[in-house]
């Protein structure tokens, strides 16, 4: 089994960037820890601040057949149209993963243009939310 693990616009700056929202630790230590968890699983990980190559990513994973996707959207969670068209155009079940409670924050943080195309949405829970997303693709 195949779970492709995407990150979008300023998650490469984790373990710097605003730590009393997102946490200490940094992208390679997210990854090292679902390794670590999931050793049984194919895990791919992928991360961009540009929304194109994230389109192309998600595209990518549509060929290859790949069993379902943890997609951490960041900012492009509210705006990103081409985004929600993707998602809605590819086979494996998209998993929307946030650290934050995004609706403990900011007004225009509230409205994902992307959880109604998604399986499912998990939100505030920091780096757990992303081993709940993996468990439960899965199944």
């Amino acid at each position: 089994m195949s779970i492709l693990v995407l990150n979008g616009p300023n998650l490469n700056l984790l373990g710097t960037r605003e730590t009393h929202i997102y946490g200490a630790f940094t992208l390679e230590q997210l990854e090292t820890d679902l390794r670590a968890a999931f050793p049984k699983l194919s895990l791919t990980f992928f991360q961009s601040n540009h929304e194109g190559a994230l389109v192309d990513r998600l595209h990518q994973a549509h060929r290859e057949e790949v069993s379902g996707i943890v997609l951490n959207p960041g900012a492009y969670t509210h705006t990103s149209v081409a985004l929600r068209d993707a998602i809605a155009a590819i086979e494996p079940p998209v998993i929307e993963v946030h650290l934050s409670n995004v609706y403990a924050r900011e007004e225009f943080r509230h409205q994902s243009l992307l959880a109604p195309v998604c399986r499912g949405q998990i939100s505030g829970l920091g780096a757990k939310g992303y081993h709940l997303a993996v468990s439960f693709l899965q199944l």
